[in-house]
This record gives C-alpha cells, sequence and structure tokens, in this order.
C-alpha cells in the first residue's frame, strides 16, 4: 500500500534527499512544516501537500491523521529538522501514531535514546535513523573483507580526513552552537564514526587533541582498528593541492594500505535508506547509539598534548 509521509525541516539542507526518495518509490507527502517558507522544491515532488511554518498547526494536524482511516493517515514523519530538535520531533512522531525517520544524528545526547525506547514502547510505533553509509556497496564490501579476518588479526591503521570549507553565516546559524549542533563531531563526523565503529568494533580508548569550533581532532583505538581523525571547517586547513585544483573540500579515509573512495555511490542512499526501512528493515535507536555515545565522550575529554597518535593533518596545522 503507498504511504503517507509528513516531514518537518523542509527547507532544510537534507530535505530534498528525503522528498526525492519518497517520491521515487512512489509514496506521497501529505504534509510539510518549516519556521522558513522559502520550500518550492515541494512543487517539484508533491504540489499538493499542505505546508505550514508553525510546528504548533503541524502538530494539529497530525493529531487529526491519527483518527483517520489507514489510507488517509500519515504513516511516517521523516525529521530534518537542527540537530538540538530531533528527538523533540521524533517524540511528535510517535504521538501522532508515526513512524519516524531521521536524519543524522538521531540526538545529541545518549540518554535521549533511552526516553525515546521507552516512548516507542508506549506508543507502538518506530524511530529509524538516516545510516546511509551503511548501505554504500564499497562500506558493506569493507564489512565483508574485514568481518573475515581471523579473531587475532592486527589492527588495521585508519586515517580519517574530512575538511569543507564554511563560511562566517555557519557560525551563525545553530550549527554554530555546540549545544544545538554537538560540535563539528557530531555535525559533520557522526556517519563516518558510524561506519566505522559498524565495521571494527567498539571504542576501546579515546583522545582529544584539538576541539575548537571549527576543528577538531583525535584518536581512537577501536576493538579491531586504531583511528586517527580530523574533522575541519576552516579554509586554511585545505591540503595545498585541494587548493590548486580550485576544489574547497578534501575527504579521504585511508584503512591500512587502501583508500576509500568519496567520490561516487551516495547520489541514492537517501533512497536505500527509505526502500530498506519500508520493506520491513532500518536501523533503530540501538544502530545509532554507539556512535552518539562515541562523540559524547569527544564532546567531554580533556584535551591532551599532540603526540604521534594523532592525525598527520593535525600535526601539521599551525595554531
Amino acid at each position: 500500500m503507498k504511504k503517507n509521509f509528513g516531514i518537518l525541516g523542509a527547507a532544510g539542507f537534507v530535505a530534498p534527499r528525503h522528498l526525492q526518495a519518497i517520491h521515487q518509490l512512489g509514496h506521497q507527502l501529505k504534509a510539510a512544516c518549516d519556521p522558513y517558507d522559502g520550500v518550492g522544491i515541494l512543487d517539484r515532488y508533491f504540489p499538493g501537500c499542505r505546508f505550514f511554518t508553525e510546528v504548533e498547526r503541524f502538530d494539529r494536524y497530525l493529531e487529526r491523521s491519527r483518527r483517520a482511516s489507514e489510507e488517509e493517515r500519515i504513516h511516517y514523519l521523516s525529521v530534518c529538522s537542527p540537530n538540538y530538535l530531533h528527538d523533540a520531533h521524533c517524540r511528535l512522531a510517535l504521538r501522532a501514531g508515526a513512524d519516524a525517520i531521521c536524519e543524522k544524528p538521531l540526538v545529541i545526547s545518549p540518554w535521549n535514546i533511552d526516553q525515546l525506547a521507552l516512548l516507542e514502547q508506549e506508543h507502538g510505533q518506530r524511530v529509524y535513523t538516516v545510516l546511509q553509509l551503511r548501505l554504500h556497496d564499497a562500506v558493506k564490501a569493507l564489512k565483508a573483507k574485514f568481518d573475515a579476518l581471523p579473531a587475532d588479526a592486527d589492527k588495521v591503521q585508519i586515517d580519517l580526513s574530512y575538511i569543507t570549507r564554511r563560511g562566517p553565516w555557519y557560525h551563525q546559524s545553530w550549527k554554530g552552537d555546540p549545544n544545538k549542533s554537538g560540535t563539528l563531531a557530531l555535525n559533520i563526523g557522526v556517519h563516518f564514526f558510524d561506519m566505522l565503529l559498524w565495521i571494527f568494533g567498539a571504542p576501546e580508548e579515546q583522545v582529544v587533541f584539538v576541539r575548537e569550533h571549527d576543528r577538531i581532532g583525535g584518536y581512537m583505538s577501536l576493538k579491531n582498528a586504531e583511528v586517527r581523525w580530523f574533522l575541519s571547517i576552516r579554509y586554511e586547513d585545505l591540503p595545498p593541492e585541494t587548493l590548486s585544483r580550485g576544489q574547497h573540500a578534501f575527504r579521504a579515509l585511508s584503512i591500512g594500505e587502501d583508500s576509500f573512495d568519496f567520490s561516487s555511490g551516495f547520489d541514492d542512499l537517501h533512497t536505500r535508506v527509505y526502500e530498506d526501512i519500508l520493506s520491513g528493515g532500518g536501523f533503530g535507536l540501538e544502530e545509532a547509539r554507539s556512535a552518539i555515545e562515541a562523540v559524547h565522550v569527544m564532546r567531554n575529554l580533556p584535551i591532551s598534548p599532540l603526540d604521534d597518535r594523532a592525525h598527520p593533518i593535525l600535526r601539521g596545522v599551525k595554531g
């Protein structure tokens, strides 16, 4: 049966990927909400969609929907709002009798996962989170490769680098407020940390060498890997060769002697996420927990002096 969707955060950066996924899979977006009314993209996919600029009125619509027929009610609420509102909007979905499909990060603080779990039981609905890298073909192949190694294999050495330029607007928006974004580690890094923990196991040790408003870097010892990681939105941190090509983002992941290619295979991942959920799969609260907990540790660890466990780029950065 065709499913009905609502979306919170319809004007957000990631919302078009959700709209496209719903449309490509043949389902219907019944209603959308965002305080910003520049949502002309709705006409591309769902021109008849109801639109609200106030969550309170959207909530009233969802309440009426809860009592509608199976053909008319909202089955799923896609949550694309700012990070600090994710858990509140997932709760809104559950109370309205809908399952939530929530963008990363699911929550900022790990204990909010426990509260959502209680509400799932109370309302009989589910909260799914978008962990799309787990559905990337190359990532699945990586996991299969390392799952096949003997239990006593040496830990693999990993370098994760993600540097993407962001202007002054970033720091004036909610993304620049660590209490609303969860810092860079959560806002731009949580997908990568989830991927690494999914493949190589839980953290056994964590160290943070730098934690500033525009860059953060550290070290993780996982069950089967040692990870040097560095995330930055500072223009000056981009490698010279990236700048010489006129590019403004550098993404690199080396795993032992292999490199993971970030350049392809990402275009349809949100559609795969939706397809997985609608076919009875999907990643729920517990799948999201390990990366949320790891980033919570990163946000609160004392800063350590640089040593040879620090990422090579980080050791070359001028303070």
